[in-house]
């Protein structure tokens, strides 16, 4: 029996099927080249943590208890809707470190085995594109990328090392400018992408290039698993780290739905709001 969850907006109230929830919402329809649709994923604590950060060593990482099969079924169900996904080099080198999975291609997962046929049906590409957001270009392209023969573009500031952007290149990647500094900047980067011809652009590289892509106006979509859990801790991460936004990060609530199961007992709701 498939798992079920609450429709609580917008009405009427119902029971509906997870599987398939967000793949309904048919995302990689949405953009075109002149205006790619930008969404991005977050799980949140009701008191607004995403990550905690290790008073020892200072790693930043992602408590269990805040983690469900259910919030990454829709995870892999947003993922499969890109053209293109958005990560940054400290995911990377995570990876490399064996500290954070493999998120990067699409059918990796037992939970989204079935979203490799759902893209070929639908007509996309077997795996999104990969863009990579670095001011250090410190990282290691994964094996598994080199493998799925994913198209791969790593984006930095006009401040970055010439020699590592060299060294880049040498290898076969683009290096592509997309900030003033050292920083990749949304409102460059995502005007890129879409000449690239990227129309669909998940964002799963943390909260600094949310920051940034709100900032520039360029995300349309925020998807939010909220658990019903306090969580605490001393030092950790939330959504936006820079200063206040105002205007710029108003939202309109599109839908929510509510799952009773949530982890070790408490529930949690899946929300998507609208930035434009």
């Amino acid at each position: 029996m498939q798992k079920q969850i609450f429709r609580l907006y917008p009405p009427p109230f119902a029971q509906v099927n997870l599987a398939g929830l967000y793949l309904d919402h048919r995302l990689y329809t949405l953009g075109t080249a002149d205006k790619p649709f930008v969404y991005a994923n977050f799980l949140a604590s009701l008191d607004g943590r995403i990550a905690l950060e290790d008073i020892h060593t200072g790693e930043t990482y992602l408590p269990k208890s805040l983690t469900t099969p259910a919030d990454f079924r829709l995870f892999l169900e947003l993922e499969a809707q890109a053209d293109c996904l958005i990560t940054h080099g400290g995911y990377l080198r995570a990876l490399a470190q064996g500290r954070l999975g493999n998120i990067l291609q699409i059918g990796a997962h037992p939970r989204g085995a079935d979203l490799v046929e759902w893209r070929r049906r639908h007509g996309l590409a077997p795996q999104p594109a990969i863009a990579i957001a670095s001011a250090s270009l410190d990282f290691i392209i994964p094996e598994s990328v080199r493998r799925h023969r994913q198209t791969v573009y790593i984006f930095t500031g006009e401040g970055a090392d010439p020699v590592k952007v060299a060294a880049w290149r040498r290898e076969g990647y683009p290096v592509i400018f997309a900030g003033r500094g050292e920083m990749v900047e949304g409102g460059r980067l995502i005007p890129l992408l879409g000449r690239l011809g990227y129309r669909s652009i998940y964002l799963i590289a943390g909260p600094r290039m949310l920051d940034t892509v709100v900032r520039s106006g360029c995300l349309h979509r925020l998807y939010q698993t909220i658990t019903h859990q306090l969580m605490g801790g001393e030092l950790f991460r939330t959504m936006v780290p820079g200063p206040e936004l105002g205007p710029a990060g108003h939202l309109t609530l599109r839908s929510l739905y509510y799952d009773p199961a949530g982890p070790g007992g408490a529930g949690q709701w899946f929300a998507q709001f609208d930035n434009q």
